[in-house]
């Protein structure tokens, strides 16, 4: 009985053993070769992963915004955080899920996106709103620009969305569209392999390209 303890003890010794070994090797493995990625991307503007809300960006002026390039409206015009237990939209991504009924807070949203139909009245007037948004600002909106993603945070956009804001910034900044034009394609990514997926836009790094362009 003694020598089935003393094995199961010495088994369980060694399993504990591969595990912290195998844990502390991965961790540092990922530091020395992809420390980027495995520290969550951040740059010292913030994470390459998480869309972020530049809408308030101020710019002298001219409109809140305008001075940056923008992103999905997850959290813009009727999906901007609200005190009410659903926003406009019918689900804030980014910082609804209340309850109807109980006390209305500001909560940390689940990804997810606003779920609203084709046919649904809310969306139709909310991207009416969105559209007279970027029109105000001289943008021609493609689709992405004036409905919500499907994860409710994408950091990313088209080139073609992209582009469409070129009027819109050029006025604010005082940058040739030409040179904005050669920006966005010098921060176009490409399909993951060459075929998965399509090109992107990271948001964050083009607004940080933009700065150091200006």
């Amino acid at each position: 009985m003694l020598i089935h303890i003393r094995r199961a003890v010495v088994l369980a010794l060694i399993v504990l053993v591969l595990t912290f070994a195998y844990t502390y090797l991965s961790t540092g493995i990922s530091q020395v070769v992809f420390k980027h990625q495995a520290n969550g991307s951040i740059t010292t503007n913030g994470s390459t992963l998480i869309g972020q809300d530049w809408s308030q960006t101020r710019c002298p002026g001219h409109p809140l915004g305008s001075c940056v390039f923008q992103g999905r409206p997850d959290n813009l015009g009727p999906y901007a955080g609200s005190a009410n237990p659903v926003a406009a939209g019918g689900d804030n991504p980014l910082q609804a899920n209340n309850v109807p009924g109980k006390p209305a807070v500001l909560n940390s949203g689940e990804s997810g996106a606003s779920n609203l139909g084709p046919r649904s009245s809310t969306l139709k007037s909310n991207t009416e709103a969105l559209v007279a948004y970027w029109r105000a600002r001289g943008v021609n909106p493609t689709p992405d620009l004036v409905t919500t993603s499907g994860s409710g945070y994408d950091p990313d956009i088209s080139a073609a969305d992209a582009l469409a804001e070129i009027p819109m910034v050029a006025e604010a900044t005082g940058v040739s569209p030409a040179a904005l034009r050669a920006l966005v394609a010098s921060q176009n990514n490409g399909a993951q392999l060459g075929f998965l997926g399509s090109s992107y836009v990271n948001v964050l790094q083009l607004n940080e390209a933009l700065v150091k362009l200006r």
